[in-house]
């Protein structure tokens, strides 16, 4: 599980799965979304947009795939992380240059 999920990812797969399977007897994808949520636990808002997230995953539908997400969470760290790092290396060299014009010349 993620940090901050409630839900194992195999309770999120099989409820996705019911929902699909359930439109054909619902009529309606909010339908079978509302009728699913109770039987897993969750509230309906919170399966929709898992279904959403599945949909734009399997390239049903536009948006931001969950690993692109990922992708750019991990790219932004490692910027964050260079960023701070190279202001460490600014710093440290600033220092240096001032301590070498500190010391008195040798003849």
């Amino acid at each position: 599980m993620k940090k901050g999920s409630r839900y194992p990812k195999e309770v999120r797969e099989r409820a996705i799965r019911m929902v699909f399977e359930a439109i054909e007897n619902h009529g309606s994808k909010w339908a079978a979304i509302q009728s699913i949520a109770p039987k897993i636990g969750c509230a309906a808002p919170t399966l929709d947009k898992w279904v959403k997230q599945d949909e734009i995953d399997s390239g049903s539908r536009p948006g931001e795939t969950t690993d692109s997400k990922t992708r750019i969470k991990e790219l932004e760290r490692e910027v964050k992380e260079l960023t701070q790092a190279n202001e460490i290396l600014r710093k440290a060299s600033a220092f240096f240059a001032q301590a070498k014009l500190d010391r008195p010349r040798r003849k």
